[in-house]
């Protein structure tokens, strides 16, 4: 399976969905999450959204659906194109899908040999390999230390250059094998999960792509609309919380001239959702979803 959709049903009841309503699902994948809500639209439209070429393989046959091969960062440029402004619901799971992950010669694990490369969009030119072999040590240790929040990331990145000196690092086994000795052995795969979480994070500028969707969001939808998003670790999850609190990035509140407060969003979920035991069981890598559903003012 391309990928299994992570915590489906309170996804597609957060969208509160209407028939005739226009939807967008920014991550597009597998399409598990866009063929449920297609099963609940009758005249209404959906818009998935993917920048990784291989999703096209997961188009579902269904003139509703218009498939746009294009990060979601460029939300509000293809509504436009395809008059599909505004719209009834956004959906975003921000996580990599089980595809990727599988598939080595995609480079995203550190599980399986393969040449290191970790681009969701595989026709731009920056990838793993030209990071690990290319970056200085200092921005290796930024990358480190600020997407994987790692205490000893100059560390890192010195073992990174060492071995580099000896020899190019070209595959997954190859990264490994270079920071092997910055971790206790019991602890191996998740700082290793954390090194390839950093490197994903800075070769596709997720965190950024991540805020440009979020402030076209809201220009997106109409009031009463539904913004749902699963986030899989704290940077992404403190961008989502702070932008459903406060319109930002940084959760800085605002206030108009009278003191009163300006806020695009209403919270509909206090708390994250996070998967039960039983989806946990069917799918180990919803582990570290948070579903946050928020609705436009």
């Amino acid at each position: 399976m391309y990928h299994i959709p992570v915590l489906l049903d309170q996804c597609i009841e957060g969208l509160n969905i209407k028939p005739e309503g226009i939807y967008a699902d920014a991550t597009f994948g597998g399409g598990g999450h866009s063929c449920a809500i297609l099963e609940r639209l009758e005249s209404g439209r959906l818009i998935g959204f993917d920048q990784d070429s291989d999703a096209a393989d997961n188009i579902p046959k269904d003139d509703r659906f218009q498939f746009v091969n294009q990060n979601f960062r460029f939300l509000i440029n293809f509504l436009r194109l395809y008059n599909a402004l505004p719209v009834d619901g956004i959906l975003a799971d921000l996580g990599i899908s089980s595809h990727q992950i599988d598939v080595a010669e995609r480079g995203f694990s550190s599980r399986f040999e393969g040449k290191l490369d970790m681009r969701m969009n595989r026709h731009q030119p920056l990838s793993a390999l030209e990071i690990v072999n290319n970056y200085s040590p200092e921005e290796l240790s930024r990358i480190f230390k600020e997407y994987a929040e790692l205490k000893n990331s100059v560390q890192i990145a010195d073992a990174i250059v060492a071995q580099r000196e000896k020899k190019h690092i070209e595959t997954t086994a190859d990264l490994t094998v270079a920071v092997s000795r910055c971790f206790p052995p019991n602890k191996r795969n998740k700082y290793l999960a954390m090194i390839f979480q950093a490197l994903r994070i800075e070769i596709n500028d997720e965190l950024n792509a991540l805020k440009d969707f979020l402030i076209q969001s809201c220009e997106a939808l109409k009031p009463g609309g539904r913004l749902v998003v699963i986030a899989y670790h704290s940077l992404e999850d403190r961008l989502v919380k702070n932008f459903i609190k406060s319109g930002n990035a940084e959760g800085k509140l605002e206030k108009d001239f009278f003191g009163n407060t300006k806020v695009p969003f209403k919270a509909i979920t206090r708390k994250p959702i996070v998967p039960d035991e039983a989806e946990i069981k069917k799918n180990s890598r919803a582990r570290s979803a948070k579903l946050r559903i928020a609705e436009k003012i």
